[in-house]
């Protein structure tokens, strides 16, 4: 997914799914547990990175859609 902050990088690992913003604190890893019918979200950034235009809340809406396309994509995720 790219836009006007860059391209956000997805990378599966097992049952995970990591996205990350290259060149920023930006990283969060979704997993899915047998008993949720979603995507939960785990060792994502607590804070704003200052050196960056993107806002933490715009960075994970954007990782929270790109994760579960990706999750669709693979099926042995969702």
């Amino acid at each position: 997914m790219t836009g006007a902050w860059g391209s956000l990088h997805v990378g599966v690992w097992e049952d995970e799914i990591l996205i990350t913003l290259p060149g920023t604190t930006y990283t969060v890893t979704y997993y899915k547990p047998a008993s949720s019918p979603q995507l939960l979200a785990k060792r994502f950034p607590n804070r704003e990175d200052r050196f960056v235009v993107m806002a933490r809340s715009d960075f994970l809406v954007r990782a929270w859609r790109l994760a579960n396309d990706k999750a669709r994509e693979t099926r042995g995720i969702a």
